[in-house]
């Protein structure tokens, strides 16, 4: 990995993983793969943003109020928290997106760190070219902060054995695969595929 390289986790997240209120089939299977790139990560002291949804009780975002999906990460609740076995650390960055009642947010462009800084801003700052994104879910939030990190103008690379879909059609996570490739982006297994 080159000194450029920064690895960006999309909501790994409780209710997006097993028993969640908008659980991913084997969303948890990503946790694993994703803290063996972090340890690369980390020797290599190149940086680490995690994402996360961070709803407030009602948002359009929520069937409830006009919404597609049911109500999941609301914040300060356990299911916005990240999944216990992801091993973050004081070091990697948390960025929340999805804050005000009117948005989706499902690009990590779209996330914030504490201090209101923006994702785009903290891959400049640490003279990021290229992002690794890991995370859930393929199809949404994956896909967009893939697409939105090409049009950043960064190089992006999908790890796929550390992506996994919702699939509310048969075959989302597929065409999600497509459309990122089509837009630039760089699919590998898993870091061990670098050369």
């Amino acid at each position: 990995m080159d000194r450029n390289s920064a690895l960006v986790i999309v909501d790994v997240q409780n209710d997006f993983c097993p028993g969640g209120a908008l659980a991913v089939t084997d969303g948890d299977q990503v946790v694993g793969n994703l803290n063996q790139h972090m340890a690369r990560f980390r020797v290599a002291a190149l940086p680490i943003f995690a994402t996360r949804d961070w709803h407030p009780a009602q948002t359009s975002h929520f069937k409830d109020f006009g919404g597609l999906w049911p109500v999941h990460c609301v914040q300060g609740t356990f299911g916005a928290q990240f999944h216990q076995d992801l091993d973050l650390n004081g070091q990697d960055v948390i960025l929340s997106k999805g804050m005000a009642a009117d948005a989706d947010s499902y690009s990590g462009f779209d996330a914030v760190d504490s201090a209101g800084a923006a994702l785009a801003d903290l891959l400049n700052r640490t003279q990021t070219k290229r992002i690794f994104v890991g995370g859930l879910a393929t199809d949404y939030c994956v896909k967009q902060t893939v697409i939105d990190g090409l049009k950043q103008g960064f190089d992006v690379i999908v790890l796929k054995n550390s992506i996994r879909a919702v699939e509310l059609k048969s075959g989302d996570s597929a065409r999600a695969i497509e459309e990122m490739v089509r837009a630039g982006a760089e699919v590998i297994e898993s870091l061990r595929d670098l050369a």
